[in-house]
């Protein structure tokens, strides 16, 4: 009997040995990059310390360790690659094994690569036009943490691109928050602005008109030029007082422009021929030709008269 046991005891001995020698060549094959064969040596290891019981447990954690953090390197691999969803698995199952060896040397890093993984993702998405999946990613993390400043801006460029400009406009409250304010409203003016040319380009002249307003009560004008559309699409709907203001906003607020001269003459004209002001009109010649504006010349002669 007392042989039964020695022998049972030294099966032990040589089993708890070769799970260590087992683990030992995992880390060797680790040491020279070979991270495919480690991994496999240790859950080969892994296997034979659980075996083991008790007697095995300190082999079975440094092995869960080992293995966590292969895992997470190999995730972190898959993000350099661009593939984001198999890096977020992989994350997924690193962060398992991690929590049952307290593995906080993983489950800290990976608990915070995961929005930046899904940040990348979307940006991704973005960049690829599927402006719909990637309203879906930085919406989810907005929702996961409102201060995530990146989210806050792609979600709102990929809005304007889905041409989704109230739904832009709704989270400039919170860019605002996040210390997003000029970079939002640059981009919610910018998409007006595209609006405004898409629907002149279309005909919709009473539409560029409702656009312009809009962006105009929103404060949300950065381009001069979006007055220049508004004032030719007035004059084509024949509403001309409108088109005057419009275009007195574009003269006001681009006093530099190349077309500085060109519009201020068209002003004179619409004074001229359409409200029969010919002291408004000579006013406006007057200014488009200190512009530099030639064709002003013959006109404000002869008004001068």
């Amino acid at each position: 009997m007392a042989a039964l046991v020695m022998s049972a005891a030294m099966m032990s001995a040589q089993d708890l040995a070769t799970a260590t020698q087992t683990f030992n060549n995992g880390a060797e094959q680790l040491g020279t990059g070979d991270k495919v064969t480690a991994l496999a040596t240790f859950k080969e290891a892994l296997g034979m310390a659980e075996a083991l019981g008790e007697e095995g447990n300190e082999i079975v954690a440094s092995c869960k360790k080992a293995i966590s953090n292969i895992i997470f390197s190999n995730a972190k691999d898959m993000v350099k690659e661009e593939k984001f969803d198999e890096a977020l698995s992989l994350i997924d199952e690193a962060k398992k094994v991690a929590a049952e060896c307290e593995n906080e040397d993983v489950l800290v890093p990976a608990e915070q690569l995961i929005p930046q993984v899904n940040l990348a993702k979307g940006n991704h998405l973005y960049k690829a036009k599927d402006y719909a999946a990637a309203k879906e990613i930085f919406t989810s993390l907005l929702e996961s943490d409102p201060k995530n400043k990146n989210a806050n801006i792609l979600l709102i460029q990929t809005l304007t691109k889905l041409g989704d400009i109230d739904g832009a406009v709704a989270l400039l409250p919170q860019a605002e928050e996040v210390g997003n304010t000029a970079n939002a409203k640059k981009v919610i003016a910018g998409a007006f602005l595209s609006q405004a040319q898409a629907q002149q380009k279309a005909g919709k002249n009473a539409e560029v008109c409702e656009t312009v307003k809009k962006a105009e009560e929103l404060d949300l004008i950065s381009n001069p030029a979006i007055y220049q559309l508004a004032g030719g699409a007035a004059t084509k709907l024949n509403k001309i007082t409108d088109a005057i203001a419009f275009y007195d906003k574009f003269l006001t607020a681009a006093p530099t422009n190349k077309n500085f001269g060109a519009i201020a003459y068209t002003v004179g004209a619409l004074y001229q021929q359409n409200l029969k002001n010919n002291a408004k009109a000579l006013e406006y010649y007057k200014m488009s030709l200190d512009a530099g504006y030639a064709n002003a010349k013959q006109m404000v002669d002869a008004l001068s008269k």
